[in-house]
């Protein structure tokens, strides 16, 4: 037996990092991957710059979290500080979304819509439309340092860095009026902390998406180490038929060759490793489930293709549950994956979901928008005058939430004698009203 010590000094504690080049494969997984990345990428860069008229007291940016004057703007919604608890909401809504997702069809957001996910996918045919597809990156990383290889480095990381940047600049866009910003960058008067978010933003981009990528998934994101608790046996994950595809076979074996499928006891699985190929954190799926899987079915769409060229059929690797994986082993029918969706805990997030979504949009379509709120101003509560008379001094703050100036009328009731008056009104005129304008969308 080896010296514990001779082992430690020997073997390294962590494990260097092996990158990670995938194979582009084509298929139906693929083709919505290509499909979220346009949507949500499109929506990222495009909303700040969509107008939205609310009218000439207030801005026309359809998107807009305006911190100077404490306002979200989405389209005809306007949230007020005091209005936090619909951000809240929304917060929550996600937060079930996600755990209702996650128990239907496991980590699905993370293998389609999930930030982290976009942006590398992005990076990685960034790096294969300039470095080429998988054998060439690998050939390249290999071959010794020279001028083809420099000015590819160059080409990859100067697109990689516009990326970034792009996406730190269309950030701050949703901070403020995005023309205007715009011109003010470009010409250099814009406030420093405007460069300085772009400048953190495409730094983080660049490392996380362009350098670090499948790492962070891996080792960083909480997500993996949480999504246990939110799956059962009856949550859908991507899975290896073992049952159809073990004992593996060496080669590409045809199914017209009936004599040889005959004395072949192998399964479907010819250890192609095409599935290994084509993930993007470059796990084996055969291997089992694993914390480096996040669901996005490349490796369906590279196992079908493979099947399909040796007349196997597909979905040897699959969206599968656990419990049809146990029947399915035994020989049964597995049941259907739609009726696998909705059992009580997927039924009950779905309720709750919709629950919260349905009392945000009554609470928002019956809120008042015109607000009175009433607090002392100053201790003690009340003083005596010299005339005998009580004084008692309030903030009373107006809120008009409408994009119209409104007339205000303050009124005293239920103590007889009382009058009224302000910092800007002798009390020799006090009366029982106080009437005020109240400027649009504004508080007085």
């Amino acid at each position: 037996m080896s010296d514990p010590a001779e082992l430690l000094h020997h073997e390294p504690f962590f494990e260097a990092r092996r990158k990670v080049f995938p194979k582009a494969v084509d298929g139906a997984f693929r083709r919505l991957k290509w499909a979220i990345m346009a949507i949500t990428l499109t929506i990222y860069y495009v909303t700040p710059w969509l107008r939205w008229d609310r009218g000439p007291y207030a801005p026309n940016q359809a998107a807009l979290v305006d911190i100077a004057n404490r306002r979200f703007y989405l389209f005809s919604i306007e949230i007020w500080p005091h209005e936090f608890y619909y951000v809240a909401g929304m917060l929550i809504m996600a937060g079930i979304g996600l755990f209702l997702v996650t128990s239907a069809v496991g980590r699905a957001w993370c293998g389609y819509a999930c930030p982290q996910t976009v942006w590398t996918d992005l990076f990685v045919h960034v790096e294969r439309f300039i470095d080429g597809d998988r054998n060439a990156q690998y050939r390249l990383e290999k071959a010794p340092w020279g001028p083809a290889k420099i000015a590819r480095r160059i080409a990859k990381h100067t697109a990689w860095l516009a990326i970034a940047m792009a996406t730190g600049g269309a950030w701050i866009f949703y901070f403020a009026d995005a023309p205007m910003l715009a011109r003010a960058l470009v010409a250099g008067t814009a406030p420093y902390v405007a460069y300085a978010t772009i400048g953190v933003l495409s730094f983080t981009t660049y490392a996380l998406g362009a350098l670090m990528r499948e790492q962070v998934c891996i080792y960083m994101c909480p997500w993996p180490r949480i999504q246990a608790a939110m799956m059962d046996e009856q949550s859908l994950a991507v899975t290896y038929k073992d049952w159809r595809g073990e004992p593996r076979s060496k080669g590409l074996k045809r199914s017209h060759d009936l004599v040889e499928l005959a004395a072949a006891p192998d399964g479907d699985c010819i250890d192609c490793n095409a599935c290994v190929a084509a993930c993007p954190t470059g796990i084996d799926i055969r291997e089992g489930p694993q914390i480096g899987c996040i669901t996005c079915g490349l490796c369906i769409d590279a196992c079908d293709d493979i099947m399909a060229k040796v007349g196997r059929p597909p979905k040897l690797i699959g969206y599968v549950t656990q419990a049809d994986a146990v029947i399915a082993r035994a020989g049964g029918t597995p049941v259907d994956a739609l009726r696998r969706l909705f059992r009580p805990r997927t039924s009950l997030y779905f309720c709750v979901w919709g629950a919260i979504g349905l009392a945000m949009l009554f609470a928002l379509g019956n809120r008042t928008r015109l607000d009175l709120s009433v607090t002392h101003n100053r201790n003690p509560e009340w003083v005596r005058l010299s005339s005998g008379d009580i004084r008692n001094s309030y903030i009373v703050k107006v809120r008009n939430m409408e994009q119209r100036p409104r007339a205000v009328e303050i009124t005293v009731s239920g103590l007889d004698g009382a009058t009224l008056w302000s910092d800007t009104a002798s009390r020799t005129r006090a009366t029982r009203t106080i009437q005020l304008t109240v400027p649009a969308d504004q508080v007085r």
